[in-house]
C-alpha cells in the first residue's frame, strides 16, 4: 500500500512539509509506504475547461499536474496538504487540484481517485484552517 502526500506549499520544507513528514512517519510505523509530491513555486496554470484532456488522456498543459495524475494511479490513498492563504488553500493548490481532478475525470481515468481513502491538512499561523479544510475535502 502506498499513499501520496501532496504538498501545496511554495516552500519545499516549510510547515506543510513538516506536517506531511509527521504523517509519513506514522504511515511508515503502520507499514504503509508514502511519497511527498511537492508542487513548488512553478507557475501553475488554472483549468481552462478546454476538455482537450478527454481526447488526449491527460491535461493539455504538460506540467507537474500530469506527473501527479500518473503517480496517483499507482497509489492507494491521497493526503492533500496546503498552507492557508487568506482563509483558503494556496492558489497553486486549487489550480493544480482543479486540473488534476478535472482531467482525470474527463479522460476516463476517474478511477485514479475513486474509492481511495483521502484526507487533508491545513497549515496556518492564524485563522482560516476550517475554511481551508472544507475547501480541500470537497475534492474527495
Amino acid at each position: 500500500m502506498k499513499v501520496l502526500l501532496f504538498n501545496g506549499s511554495p516552500h519545499n520544507q516549510g510547515c506543510t512539509f513538516t506536517a506531511l513528514t509527521e504523517i509519513a512517519n506514522t504511515l511508515k510505523e503502520e507499514g504503509i509506504d508514502s511519497e511527498i509530491f511537492h508542487v513548488g513555486n512553478d507557475a501553475i496554470k488554472s483549468c481552462m475547461a478546454c476538455r482537450a484532456c478527454a481526447n488526449l488522456g491527460k491535461c493539455v498543459v504538460n506540467d507537474k499536474v500530469n506527473e501527479f495524475v500518473e503517480l496517483m494511479e499507482k497509489c492507494d490513498g491521497l493526503i492533500i496538504g496546503s498552507p492557508v492563504h487568506y482563509a483558503s488553500s494556496s492558489g497553486a493548490t486549487v489550480a493544480f487540484l482543479d486540473r488534476a481532478f478535472f482531467s482525470a475525470s474527463m479522460s476516463g481515468r476517474r478511477h485514479i481517485f475513486e474509492h481511495k481513502p483521502g484526507s487533508s491538512i491545513a497549515s496556518a499561523r492564524r485563522a482560516g484552517t476550517t475554511a481551508t479544510l472544507d475547501q480541500l475535502n470537497k475534492y474527495f
